[in-house]
């Protein structure tokens, strides 16, 4: 039984070297390399493509933020000035949040009059 095993052997081994040699004469032949480019060729067409369509789909939606980034800037316009107390509310939402966060460190009150401040605030004349 073991000569039989041992007979087999050198056939095995030869079977096997010609499969590699076989494999190597198609792996170096110039067909081979043509096919190989054309597949690598049409992965990089495939590449191209799909970098462009990413491009074209993130412009589309930069332009649609866009419009609605303007859309909004326009509603909040009209809403200015149709409501004039719109922008005071606005102020005061973003100052009390700004005082939630810490953002702001002192307050200082500066007394106005039309929104101008009144600089000689308590030094008026004295009138007899």
């Amino acid at each position: 039984m073991s000569k039989s095993k041992n007979s087999l052997l050198p056939l095995f081994t030869g079977v096997v070297g010609v499969i590699v040699i076989v494999v190597a004469l198609f792996w170096g032949l110039p067909v081979w390399n043509v096919w190989k480019q054309g597949l690598s060729g049409e992965a990089a067409l495939a590449k191209a493509e799909q970098t462009k369509r990413i491009t074209i789909e993130t412009a589309r939606a930069e332009v649609e933020a866009a419009e609605l980034r303007a859309k909004a800037i326009e509603i909040m316009g009209e809403a200015a000035k149709n409501y004039p107390e719109y922008r005071l509310q606005e102020f005061m939402g973003a100052f009390a949040e700004a005082l939630k966060e810490g953002n702001i460190q002192q307050i200082i009150y500066v007394p106005t009059e039309a929104n101008i401040p009144i600089l000689e605030a308590g030094k008026r004349a004295k009138i007899e």
